[in-house]
């Protein structure tokens, strides 16, 4: 994964409390599609993170790390029972899709995002 991150137009964040990784998440760009597209990659947060505003705050991150690589849109893949991230995602602005985009790979992941930067 830290190869797939030094590649251009990458960046993968990660949030440390007391010594300990408690999440992460990135932004890189979304495979096999001809749109200037980013993909929200590799989100994970520790229980004890969460609802604590650290996904809110990483997220805006993203967003603002996207918008600076000059990305258009940014497209996200998640499980269609992480009921509280998906409501995150729409808190930020998110518009859920009909179908997949790109070729992520997540093929156990029904919900698909997208958010126009």
């Amino acid at each position: 994964m830290y190869e797939h991150f030094q590649l251009p137009r990458r960046v993968y964040y990660v949030i440390e409390l007391d010594d300990e990784i408690v999440g992460c998440g990135g932004v890189g760009p979304l495979d096999n599609q001809e749109q200037n597209i980013c993909e929200l990659q590799k989100m994970y947060f520790l229980p004890k993170a969460r609802g604590k505003g650290y996904g809110k705050e990483l997220i805006q991150l993203c967003i603002k790390t996207a918008k600076e690589l000059a990305y258009s849109k940014m497209y996200l893949e998640t499980m269609d029972n992480m009921f509280e991230a998906q409501g995150l995602y729409k808190h930020m602005g998110f518009k859920l899709l009909n179908e997949p985009m790109g070729n992520t790979g997540h093929y156990s992941c029904p919900v698909q995002m997208i958010l126009d930067l």
